[in-house]
């Protein structure tokens, strides 16, 4: 069985939702699901995995959260080689710059896409959610 970890940190609960969707769709595929917020998982934990779904909303000038996220990303930045993830986040501005530079961050750190990442503006939608769930689904 696979494990997956599904990391995540909301301000508003938008990102939060899309992490529950995730996890939703690990499990209904057959994988042993947990799911952290960024204060409860650290770099170290990652090897304990099979894949990882990190989820964080853009913040400030598209960036990362940078009190609690973004410290706990840059942990697990060096076990990202080779390790299959992907990224989810919801944005109430902007182009969804954040995820392009952050999914360029992975692709240097030798990490392995399982599929597109997924963003949403505010609230998750329908069609958010279901992309959610399938993106739960490629990391099994």
């Amino acid at each position: 069985m696979s494990k997956v970890a599904v990391i995540y940190w909301s301000g508003t609960g938008n990102t939060e939702a899309m992490a529950q969707k995730v996890a939703e769709g690990a499990r209904s595929a057959g994988a042993e699901v947990s799911l952290f917020t960024a204060a409860e998982f650290d770099g170290n934990m990652l090897d304990a995995y099979d894949a990882a779904a990190f989820g964080c909303p853009s913040m400030g000038a598209e960036q990362l959260e940078d009190g609690e996220f973004e410290p706990m990303f840059a942990g697990c930045e060096p076990k990202l080689k080779g390790k299959k993830i992907a990224l989810f986040g919801s944005y109430g501005w902007g182009d969804g710059e954040w995820m392009r530079t952050w999914e360029e961050t992975c692709r240097s750190d030798g990490a392995v896409f399982a599929c597109d990442s997924v963003i949403c503006n505010e609230t998750p939608d329908d069609d958010a959610q279901a992309a959610c769930v399938a993106l739960g689904k490629a990391l099994v």
